[in-house]
């Protein structure tokens, strides 16, 4: 009888074949480097931001949590129950938690405590379709993409169809008195990221199978797009040298040109999302469906 194993299981259980499989062109993983897995039995996992010590806050949509992982301990710890289904998230620099909580199609801040704020609840009148991932630039304001991904909890709220006229990406204003939409000819935007200097912005268009580059105007108007790369992404983060890290098929790695430099195979259906942790942020992590995973790297994240 012929003994068939799958790929998943043999990625799982065997570093050096996953190791054999890593693309590194330009040496960005530590050498020797291995996938680890830091935790599994969760439902869907999404939405890693890293906080100023480098704990990693992530998301488990389906059962409704924000988790929390401690990277001088690698132990994961629950950090709010009915978290509103929180999707993408990120930090502030005053330690608050930026969070696209779907369930009401809102956009939250979340206290050091677990209280939560609603900062946005609709635009011009209706609600959103709902908020997918954000990033906040270092200026202050926000950027988040707001597609339509029909969720089961709704039922009986609304309906499947776009809130909004279709899936656009908005802009908070730091004072939280202006929102407006930056970006309106995507097909479905998801992943969102930014570079530290604040001057650029990428946005995976994962509709439309494509990421794209933008100039970020002292306004918070975007400018000057440009195609990035021909893949899509769902989350996305960004490392010191200006390399983006897109999700989907394990992580991909393309540099600040756009041409693909490594690729990070995981041992799952989907990757959801990807950051840099711990506290030199040296630690990239990653959430795919019901696991998270971390693996160690030569470049750094920044916050």
């Amino acid at each position: 009888m012929k003994l068939k194993i799958s790929l998943a299981l043999l990625l799982a259980t065997s570093p050096f074949l996953l190791m054999a499989q890593i693309e590194d062109k330009k040496k960005i993983i530590e050498k020797g480097a291995e996938l680890i897995k830091v935790q599994e039995g969760f439902k869907f996992t999404e939405g890693p931001a890293v906080s100023r010590v480098g704990d990693v806050y992530f998301t488990d949509q389906p059962s409704n949590r924000i988790h929390k992982w401690n990277a001088i301990s690698n132990e994961v710890t629950v950090f709010k129950e009915n978290a509103g289904r929180s999707n993408g998230m990120f930090f502030m620099l005053d330690g608050t938690l930026i969070s696209c909580a779907d369930e009401q199609n809102q956009l939250w801040a979340i206290d050091q405590n677990g209280e939560e704020e609603v900062l946005v609840s609709g635009f011009k009148g209706k609600k959103l379709n709902g908020p997918n991932d954000v990033w906040v630039r270092p200026k202050g304001g926000m950027y988040f993409t707001d597609p339509l991904y029909p969720r089961p909890y709704w039922e009986g709220i609304r309906s499947k169809e776009l809130e909004q006229d279709g899936e656009h990406v908005y802009f908070l204003s730091e004072n939280r008195t202006e929102l407006f939409r930056v970006a309106e000819d995507l097909e479905k935007p998801n992943g969102i990221i930014g570079t530290p200097d604040g001057k650029y912005l990428y946005v995976a268009d994962i509709g439309a199978g494509k990421t794209y580059k933008y100039e970020i105007r002292e306004d918070g108007y975007l400018i000057n797009k440009e195609l990035f790369c021909p893949m899509g992404s769902d989350g996305m983060t960004i490392d010191n040298r200006g390399n983006v890290y897109l999700t989907g098929d394990g992580v991909t790695v393309f540099n600040s040109r756009g041409d693909k430099i490594a690729h990070i195979p995981v041992p799952a259906d989907w990757t959801a999302n990807v950051t840099f942790g711990a506290l030199d942020r040296k630690t990239l992590f990653i959430t795919a469906m019901d696991a998270v995973y971390t693996i160690k790297m030569r470049t750094r994240g920044v916050w």
